[in-house]
C-alpha cells in the first residue's frame, strides 16, 4: 500500500512533464495567440480531456510554463559560492553562462511569446519577470551581501548592484537579439563582453582604495 501514492504522484509528475514539453513546443513555434489547447494536446500526445484536467486553461498552462522554466533556470545559473574570495572569477563566470543562456534561440523566442501575451494578460509577464529576472537578481544580491561583508567589495546598494551588473553583461545583446538583429556572440566577443561588464562594475563597487 505504501508504494501506490508514490507511484500515482510519480505517474502525474510524468504527465504534467509530457503536457509541459508539447506546451512549450507549440508556443515557440506558434506564439502565444496562435497556439491552441487542441494542438498543445496533438504535441504532448494527450486528450484534450486530460489537457484540461491538469491546465483549465491556455493562460494557466502558459504561466505554469513560464514560472516553472524560468525558475529552475535562475536556480541553475546563480548557483554562487559565498565564500570564494575571487569575486571577479565567479562573476566573470556568471556572466559568460548568464549570456550564454539569454542568447539561446530558444530563450529570446519565448521572451518574445511573453511580451507579445502580456499586453492582454499582464499576469504572464509579470510570473516570467518574478520567476526568472528577480529570482536571478536576488540571488546575486546575496551573493553581493556577502562580499560587501567580508570587505571585497565597497558597501553599496546589492541589489541595485545586482540589476547593473546583469545589464552589463547581457542587455545591449539582448534588445538586439530581440529585433533578429546579427547572431549571438562568439566566445570570444562573450570573453570580451563579460570582461567589461567586470571591468565597469568593479569600477563602481570594487573595494575602496586607501
Amino acid at each position: 500500500m505504501a508504494d501506490g501514492p508514490t507511484t500515482l504522484d510519480a505517474a502525474e509528475s510524468d504527465k504534467r512533464r509530457q503536457i509541459l514539453d508539447g506546451a512549450r513546443e507549440v508556443f515557440l513555434a506558434c506564439g502565444f495567440d496562435g497556439a491552441s489547447m487542441g494542438s498543445i494536446a496533438k504535441a504532448a500526445g494527450v486528450s484534450k480531456g486530460t489537457l484540461y484536467v491538469y491546465f483549465d486553461s491556455k493562460e494557466a498552462l502558459f504561466e505554469a510554463l513560464t514560472v516553472e522554466e524560468k525558475r529552475t533556470l535562475a536556480e541553475n545559473l546563480f548557483r554562487l559560492d559565498v565564500d570564494d574570495p575571487d569575486v571577479p572569477a565567479v562573476l566573470r563566470r556568471l556572466g559568460l553562462s548568464f549570456l550564454d543562456e539569454m542568447c539561446r534561440s530558444d530563450h529570446v523566442a519565448s521572451i518574445r511569446t511573453v511580451i507579445g501575451a502580456s499586453e492582454k494578460f499582464p499576469r504572464l509577464g509579470r510570473a516570467f519577470y518574478e520567476a526568472g529576472p528577480v529570482q536571478g537578481a536576488q540571488r546575486l544580491r546575496a551573493y553581493l551581501d556577502r562580499q560587501v561583508a567580508a570587505g571585497r567589495l565597497r558597501p553599496t546598494d546589492t541589489a541595485l548592484a545586482a540589476r547593473h551588473f546583469l545589464d552589463l553583461c547581457a542587455a545591449a545583446t539582448m534588445r538586439r537579439l530581440l529585433f533578429a538583429v546579427g547572431d549571438p556572440p562568439t566566445p570570444a566577443e562573450a570573453a570580451y563582453l563579460i570582461g567589461e561588464a567586470v571591468r565597469v562594475f568593479f569600477a563602481a563597487y570594487g573595494p575602496a582604495q586607501s
